[in-house]
């Protein structure tokens, strides 16, 4: 059997040989030969992927997007419990906090999601660990270097490990002799094996299209990086005790999926388009949401910083557009509150997803108080569910949206 993803051949086997570029395999029942691209033939050990295949069923849920969603708290539980303990101590492996330690910028290089994943990261980096941090697309970054400082130091952010264009620039980041580090969802994928080091999200097998646990494993990854790397006395808080607050407040967000199913249905299921606005760090949240609702419903959606909205987005808005809020930043709460005001004065139907200090009469979705800068692990959880149901409203397949395929392998 021949797979890009070897997840998915996990109720087949666990043992996988890789076929490296431009070589060429002779698959019989009994054995494989491998030729390299002169035709000579070629000898590679398997490598053994040790995952349950049993993470993969589906359980009593009728989507994979639903359990993975609802798996969460346990995928932060499960970093805490790999990278952090009660006295402060991070264990992520001396030789990345060095080399970290002497970069002078980092770049995350990603897509899609993980892309999203990413510009929360920079703001980690930035503001925890005072390190200047760039976040590039892949496909942009492959054929359009920037730019590198002297002591660049490069972080790939990957569900599968498969992804092709940022593969392409792990190749042209190996070339030029620079230090990489690949945080992925796939021990052993590509990606892992050709970074200088790799480290795994501990999401456990991802099967929706729809990426939900491998986006907030990769922000509190990046998290326990900054932290690490970071003068801890001066940032005055715990980061183990914060993610466990965090795991704690996503439970109560996915026990609650009931009001967030009613808000899709009065919403969105019968909208042509819907936009998500916040700032800071919520902008970024805005993104992923936006791109959460359109890769599995189909509803137009765009997020965005919300104070480009009068710079022509305004002009979109008619009676009964969606316009949602997310608003967990005290210093520009009261921006965008503004900026969603004025979307209602043009007829939109305006929904608030909002921190409890920060929530004011009328807010609709109220989380709990969190560190700000890791408020995205908290609210991007009811965008994922609104994008869930409101496709579920539609009849769509949730987990198998048109067009699109889990794994990139292609440029």
């Amino acid at each position: 059997m021949v797979t890009s993803d070897a997840v998915a051949m996990l109720d087949q086997t666990h043992d996988f040989i890789e076929l490296h570029d431009g070589e060429i395999a002779i698959i019989d029942p009994d054995k494989v030969q491998l030729f390299d691209a002169d035709g000579n033939e070629t000898a590679r050990e398997p490598f053994h992927l040790d995952i349950d295949a049993s993470e993969t069923d589906k359980g009593t849920y009728p989507f994979y997007m639903l359990k993975e969603i609802d798996e969460q708290p346990i995928v932060i539980r499960h970093l805490i419990e790999k990278y952090l303990d009660n006295e402060g101590g991070v264990h992520v492996g001396q030789a990345i906090l060095n080399d970290l330690k002497a970069a002078d910028r980092l770049y995350i290089v990603a897509a899609g999601t993980s892309y999203h994943a990413g510009l929360v990261g920079k703001r980690l980096f930035e503001q925890w660990a005072g390190v200047p941090t760039e976040v590039h697309l892949s496909s942009e970054f492959a054929y359009e270097q920037p730019l590198l400082s002297e002591k660049p130091f490069f972080i790939f952010l990957t569900q599968s490990g498969e992804t092709a264009d940022s593969r392409e620039v792990l190749q042209n980041v190996n070339a030029q002799g620079f230090k990489s580090l690949t945080l992925t969802n796939v021990e052993k994928s590509t990606l892992w094996r050709e970074a200088t080091y790799a480290l795994p999200l501990l999401a456990g097998p991802e099967i929706a299209v729809a990426s939900t646990k491998a986006y907030v494993a990769q922000v509190a990854l990046q998290a326990i990086l900054a932290y690490a790397i970071a003068d801890r006395a001066t940032l005055g808080f715990d980061l183990e005790q914060d993610l466990s607050k965090i795991a704690v407040g996503i439970q109560g967000i996915v026990d609650d999926k009931e009001t967030l199913q009613q808000v899709a249905n009065q919403y969105l299921v019968e909208s042509r388009n819907a936009f998500f606005i916040g700032r800071g760090v919520d902008s970024t949240v805005s993104l992923e949401a936006a791109l959460k609702l359109k890769e599995i419903s189909y509803v137009q959606a765009e997020g965005f910083a919300a104070g480009e909205l009068k710079h022509g987005t305004l002009a979109l808005i008619e009676d009964g557009t969606p316009v949602i809020a997310l608003i967990t930043q005290a210093k520009t709460a009261g921006l965008v509150r503004g900026n969603l005001a004025e979307t209602q004065a043009r007829g939109s139907r305006a929904y608030t997803i909002v921190t409890q200090s920060l929530a004011k009469e009328g807010d609709d979705f109220i989380l709990p108080d969190v560190n700000e800068l890791l408020s995205p692990l908290l609210s991007v959880v009811p965008t994922q569910l609104l994008a869930y149901y409101t496709s579920l409203g539609r009849g769509l397949d949730v987990d198998r949206p048109r067009n699109l395929a889990k794994s990139v392998t292609v440029q």
